[in-house]
């Protein structure tokens, strides 16, 4: 298995396919196996460079909880791309991956071609009470152990859409995060989670970011819809997918429809057709011509 020491830590990391680096940045209650269906057909026209985060075995499971942070994640991102040595990469990332991915564009713009940011913005609604439940959802799972937080994590509201529509797959799923390393998930929900900044605290930031972006989301996702809508008016160049009937585990979830998303945003950026939004001012009316001067 190959690893590479970032920031100190060692990352277990795949590479799949030739062709221009594409790199898929997993959830929390994934690893790079859950991106399994995207590997299978991006790989056939990609490099395609899967890893499991800290905290996630194989890699390295440091104990410190200050080992754990958003902007860690996000450079341990920028850390395998240089270890890689890949040119400006496709940066592909679900919820906790999708904020590592956002953070790498807004922190490292020139070494990325292009952002996925999928199911992206948990706990920017209300944080204060977001950062209490991951804090005590740290704590248990420090108590209690991923093989018995794991399950009831897995039948949280935003993935029932999963588990009725592919009960098979989403019980996959499950399995896979009970078996997932308890000081590890504990720590990533007590330094990643609980302390990363709101969406909304973004917006100058997002305003400024003109990397090609792409924004997925599940309409049954309610966490993330409205932090999704927020960063398709805020990022230029920004374009925003929603898919029907459809939870926070969308990779998995619909991975068709992910996929075909996701690789007509791809080749509308390799041929230069993904392009910001003309700035213009908001319309005193959506009927009536402007009559502004």
């Amino acid at each position: 298995m190959p690893e590479a020491r970032i920031n100190g830590v060692r990352l277990h990391y795949e590479v799949h396919g030739r062709g221009a680096p594409l790199v898929f940045v997993h959830e929390f209650a994934g690893d790079s196996e859950s991106w399994d269906p995207q590997v299978r057909l991006f790989a056939r026209r990609y490099q395609v460079i899967t890893y499991n985060a800290r905290g996630y075995p194989p890699s390295e499971v440091p104990e410190d909880r200050e080992a754990y942070s958003q902007e860690i994640a996000a450079d341990d991102l920028h850390g395998l791309v240089q270890h890689l040595h890949l040119p400006p990469a496709h940066l592909c990332g679900l919820s906790m991956g999708g904020y590592a991915v956002l953070h790498f564009g807004l922190r490292y713009p020139e070494r990325a071609r292009s952002l996925v940011v999928a199911g992206c913005g948990y706990g920017s609604d209300d944080q204060p009470q977001f950062r209490r439940d991951a804090e005590e959802l740290g704590r248990r799972i420090e108590e209690e152990g991923m093989a018995a937080v794991g399950p009831a994590y897995a039948r949280g509201p935003t993935r029932v859409p999963f588990m009725r529509k592919d009960p098979r797959g989403w019980q996959a799923f499950a399995d896979a995060l009970a078996r997932h390393s308890s000081l590890g998930s504990a720590r990533t929900m007590q330094g990643v989670q609980a302390r990363r900044p709101s969406v909304y605290d973004l917006r100058d930031a997002l305003t400024h970011l003109t990397v090609p972006t792409l924004i997925v989301n599940g309409d049954e996702d309610d966490p993330c819809l409205a932090p999704g809508l927020f960063m398709k008016r805020h990022v230029p160049a920004s374009g925003l997918v929603v898919l029907p009937k459809t939870g926070h585990t969308i990779n998995l979830e619909e991975p068709d429809f992910f996929n075909r998303a996701v690789l007509d945003f791809l080749t509308m950026v390799e041929a230069g057709r993904w392009v910001p939004r003309h700035p213009e001012p908001a319309p005193t009316s959506v009927l009536l011509p402007d009559r502004r001067s």
